[in-house]
């Protein structure tokens, strides 16, 4: 089976984004000169599932990032949406469960799935799904906004395996799921 693992940011009051969906706060901390291990972390990655919001805001960038291929789980988009130019046709639109998506990844030899965007991040979370997260924390406090982590039927242990501190004020913490 393929599994799920998670690299993410969030401010320090636990937000994505914002309640717009804007993440202004999260890139201009993201132009600061240091590395946070998202290069290396991707290059272990054979494919992305997103949702639609992430994949719309993805979009807006003015190139497309990823080189692997993306699957952006949606009950409205499809095959015939607008996708970016530079995506290389590497983009694939589909309304699943999490257990189908992952059989989808595994079906086509792919192991390791970059799970992104809040919503589907707590989907996979709930299905068991996620092997790891990376998260590190913006020192920034936004109040409001869209929560990393919503309601839960019940609790999702952790390992804690190591929080690096960087310079600018960011920390970072990898975590195991324990099943």
């Amino acid at each position: 089976m393929t599994t799920g693992h998670v690299f993410i940011a969030t401010s320090l009051d636990g937000f994505i984004a914002r309640t717009n969906g804007d993440i202004d706060w999260l890139e201009v901390e993201a132009s600061r000169d240091e590395d946070h291990g998202y290069q290396q972390f991707i290059e272990q990655m054979d494919v992305i599932v997103m949702g639609r919001g992430t994949f719309e805001k993805v979009s807006s960038f003015k190139t497309w990032p990823y080189k692997i291929p993306v699957i952006v789980l949606s009950r409205t988009l499809s095959e015939q949406s607008a996708t970016p130019p530079d995506s290389a046709n590497s983009i694939r639109f589909i309304n699943a469960d999490p257990r189908t998506v992952m059989q989808l990844c595994a079906d086509e030899g792919w192991k390791k799935a970059y799970i992104d965007g809040g919503q589907i991040i707590q989907s996979f979370l709930r299905e068991a799904l996620i092997v790891d997260l990376i998260l590190t924390r913006i020192p920034v406090l936004i109040g409001e906004g869209k929560p990393l982590f919503g309601v839960i039927e019940s609790d999702v242990s952790l390992r804690h395996i190591k929080t690096k501190a960087f310079p600018s004020g960011l920390t970072q913490s990898r975590y195991e799921v324990s099943q």
